[in-house]
């Protein structure tokens, strides 16, 4: 499952608090969800899940390009 530690706590824009993304497949999931694609730290992030994907890198190389993403969109919930 591409699996990654810590979690990123990311907003789904529904009532909850947010949602702790665990995975490169979530990743991967959530930026398709975000209305504003294409960011500069969005399509790092979207590259480096893609590479996991495939088996170029390892899950851990996701986590940080994803938690930019997410502060550059506004998505990401601060502990």
């Amino acid at each position: 499952m591409f699996w990654f530690s810590p979690a990123v706590k990311v907003e789904t824009g529904t009532a909850s608090r947010g949602y702790a993304v665990t995975n490169v497949q979530r990743a991967a999931d959530f930026l398709l969800s975000w209305k504003h694609l294409g960011g500069p730290k969005w399509k790092l992030a979207a590259q480096a899940c893609i590479r996991c994907l495939q088996g170029e890198i390892p899950p851990e190389d996701v986590r940080a390009p994803f938690e930019d993403a997410a502060r550059e969109a506004g998505k990401l919930v601060e502990y």
